[in-house]
């Protein structure tokens, strides 16, 4: 890789290890100030409406963009190989499905906003239906995404990775498919995590190395 190379890569990869931390972030403080909204019971696309919904909204829209960036440098840092399209592809998937979902808010439900049924909607909104889309997409391009980087690990040699690759998919699906509607929203929460975490250790791991890690390492090698 060139130093070009390297300097361009470096900043679009950041953007995936910081999307994560920023999501759950923006999630944490709303969930501990909006009026109302309860962690336990409240899906985090509830936080999209009301008077300060449109904080979430532009939550799911940053995150997003920043996967897309963080595809790219994927893309820049794979060069080629099994998966090495597809994968960048599909992170970028990820992240347009997140766009999407922010763009297009979700119904109210649940008593949240204030004066929102108790329950379910009895309809959906065209606009919810987008939101629902969006989710949908980034789910799967998610899961497809562990199984095209597990395929690339494995074919690699890099068994701890391939396998970390297929735990973070199994664990994503256990964890928000697990049959109890009453924990639903910290589940979802919780997988958020996993897939977020996942893809920042990804764009962390194939993050090209600082000029002082490589003085460093040449140094530790001459010992």
């Amino acid at each position: 890789m060139s130093n070009h190379a390297t300097a361009s890569t470096t900043p679009l990869l950041t953007s995936g290890i910081v999307a994560g931390p920023l999501f759950l972030g923006v999630w944490l403080v709303q969930a501990l100030t909006r009026d109302g909204f309860d962690p336990r019971r409240h899906p985090i696309s509830l936080l999209s409406l009301g008077d300060w919904g449109w904080i979430q909204s532009a939550s799911f829209v940053v995150t997003g963009v920043l996967f897309v960036l963080a595809a790219i440098g994927l893309r820049r840092a794979l060069h080629v190989g099994r998966g090495a399209t597809w994968g960048p592809r599909l992170v970028a998937s990820f992240g347009l499905g997140l766009v999407l979902a922010g763009v297009f808010v979700t119904d109210p439900g649940a008593g949240f906003p204030a004066g929102a049924p108790a329950g379910a909607p009895q309809q959906h909104s065209w606009h919810a239906m987008l939101h629902d889309v969006g989710f949908i997409v980034a789910q799967l391009s998610w899961l497809a995404a562990c199984f095209v980087f597990r395929s690339r690990f494995a074919a690699g040699g890099r068994r701890g990775w391939a396998s970390a690759c297929l735990a973070a998919a199994v664990g994503v699906i256990a964890i928000a498919g697990w049959p109890d509607m009453e924990s639903l929203s910290v589940r979802l929460v919780i997988a958020s995590a996993i897939q977020l975490g996942f893809l920042g250790a990804l764009a962390a791991l194939l993050m090209p190395p600082s000029k002082a890690w490589i003085r460093v390492r040449h140094s530790v090698l001459q010992v």
